[in-house]
């Protein structure tokens, strides 16, 4: 029962009707027993000012941040984590007594579900497509976590952005990491010449109502890679199915998705999150959904 010692959490983005947080973190705090709720809000951009300055003032313990607010809430906060820091992005803020600082358990999210399949990035070549925010997460804690070589392929339209996220992790991780076109042609041409090792799709091909698109052709993937879909809604993708036809480790976006607000849980509570409930949860919210 909500009462005057309740700890508040949320989650701030526009729009937020179909997130499923709620769901994983209400249900995590029913069963660990504790006197937490979880709320999701719409910020517009224009209010995200007062929004922060709202968790101030009502003493949010702790929030999400979703799209579009990742990159503008950062000079809100009083603090970042150093990876956030790198990331240039924030997707949970902890509030401590008023000082509020940026985490991004997107990044280490990731990183926990390539561990939980026994996937180690360390020495390892990775083949990221996209250069948006889900990828600068992924392509940041690969090189944090010791990757040997990033290669970044990004659509015609926002090339530029593949450059510049492949020149930052170059220059912060001295390291070799470069960028590309994402097309058939530049994927044949990585796919024969690199031996890639993991490959993640952090675009939004084959999302829902798109489920039989894919970035990647099937005769491309084979058995030795590691292929990770950050999308979760369908969650088997097209490009996860072809690689598991293929013999490929697969592992769905569903996976970043619970390890990131777990991560996220236990920052606020101080408490081992309860990951199984909480991948449960968000895979029925799916199901529901698709139904």
């Amino acid at each position: 029962m909500v009462s005057g010692r309740t700890r508040l959490c949320g989650l701030i983005g526009d729009p937020v009707e179909h997130t499923m947080s709620p769901a994983m973190h209400n249900a995590a705090y029913q069963q660990m027993g504790l006197d937490y709720v979880y709320v999701p809000f719409r910020v517009r951009p224009e209010e995200l000012g007062k929004a922060i300055d709202g968790m101030r003032a009502f003493n949010i313990r702790g929030l999400n941040v979703t799209i579009p607010h990742k990159v503008a809430v950062i000079p809100f906060l009083d603090k970042l984590d150093p990876l956030a820091e790198k990331i240039g992005a924030v997707n949970t803020i902890v509030n401590d007594n008023g000082v509020l600082t940026g985490y991004n358990t997107d990044a280490t999210g990731f990183l926990h579900a390539l561990f939980e399949k026994g996937v180690e990035p360390r020495g390892k070549k990775a083949l990221i497509l996209g250069a948006g925010g889900a990828s600068r997460a992924v392509s940041l804690i690969l090189a944090d976590s010791g990757a040997e070589r990033l290669i970044i392929l990004n659509r015609s339209e926002e090339l530029d952005w593949a450059y510049e996220l492949a020149g930052n992790i170059s220059q912060l991780y001295n390291m070799d990491a470069k960028a590309g076109e994402l097309n058939r042609e530049s994927l044949d041409s990585v796919m024969e010449r690199i031996d890639i090792s993991i490959l993640v799709n952090a675009t939004s091909v084959g999302m829902t109502p798109n489920i039989e698109d894919s970035p990647v052709d099937a005769y491309l993937l084979r058995p030795e890679l590691v292929v990770f879909d950050v999308v979760y809604n369908p969650l088997r993708t097209r490009l996860l199915r072809d690689a598991e036809a293929a013999g490929a480790e697969t592992i769905s976006g569903i996976e970043m998705l619970a390890w990131q607000g777990a991560l996220a849980f236990e920052k606020w509570t101080g408490r081992e999150a309860p990951l199984d409930l909480m991948r449960k949860e968000a895979i029925g919210q799916l199901e529901e959904h698709e139904d």
